[in-house]
């Protein structure tokens, strides 16, 4: 048998920490794919393509005539369409896959969590007196802002928000995590934040604001994740190369 054809779906840390792993190792040959939301991502260790599949069928298509052996999903955890279009593509085609997935956020004793089912419902949760609210939900759905303009809206985010927000008082913040609690502290309390906006992402690199939120005892309204496709996940990259290692034994 000649190198593992392996297509990593990317755009996580966990996907970087995994395609460094794999270029590591000379029994792959894999290749990354970002679906290019972010107009200037990390460089990394694989070959790197950047766009859509063109939906399920594009994709199993691209598994196909690239003779791919292994899937594995490691986008966001709110990627939902992406991680439906890989589940449905890899079935139709019989192909071994898995999903590398962080686990979710849990509340702890002092947190103000309000869950939510989307940013829209989060919006309408903030209620009709104006607050002051940290939207740190990126760039993609930051507009969803607009449907109560009035409330202070501070929108951190990799990239700029464009078209800007249609609401009074706006302001922006292009930054990249890790975050540290600290800094998070400092944020929200110069800005006066009272309520926080954000999707349970999990993972390390954003946490910051949510332990920052209940050491001030600020409400975070909390987008829960929508289900994940029928695939085996699993949560770290040690787990996805001992998984790897399970699906093609070393000889």
């Amino acid at each position: 048998m000649g190198k593992i054809r392996i297509l990593l779906l990317g755009g996580t840390s966990e996907a970087s920490a995994l395609a460094k792993a794999l270029a590591g190792d000379p029994r792959y040959d894999a290749l990354l794919s970002l679906a290019g939301r972010t107009e200037k991502p990390t460089l990394q260790p694989l070959p790197t393509r950047i766009g859509g599949f063109g939906g399920r069928d594009g994709l199993a298509k691209f598994l196909h005539y690239g003779e791919f052996d292994l899937l594995i999903d490691a986008t966001h955890p709110f990627a939902a369409r992406i991680s439906q279009n890989a589940s449905e593509a890899v079935a139709s085609l019989g192909l071994l896959a898995f999903s590398l997935r962080r686990p979710p956020w849990m509340a702890q004793a002092g947190d103000n969590w309000l869950h939510v089912g989307t940013i829209a419902k989060a919006i309408t949760a903030l209620g009709t007196s104006p607050r002051r609210v940290f939207l740190a939900i990126g760039r993609q759905e930051a507009h969803r802002a607009e449907a109560a303009p009035q409330h202070f809206y501070l929108v951190r985010s990799v990239d700029p928000v464009e078209p800007r927000l249609a609401v009074a008082d706006v302001q922006y913040i292009l930054d990249r995590g890790p975050f540290g609690i600290e800094g998070e502290i400092a944020l929200l309390e110069t800005h006066r934040i009272d309520a926080v906006i954000t999707k349970n992402s999990g993972g390390s690199a954003t946490y910051a604001k949510i332990a920052a939120a209940r050491r001030l005892g600020i409400e975070v309204l909390m987008v829960d994740r929508a289900p994940a496709p029928a695939m085996q996940t699993v949560e770290t990259v040690e787990e996805a190369l001992a998984t790897i290692n399970h699906l093609f034994p070393p000889r």
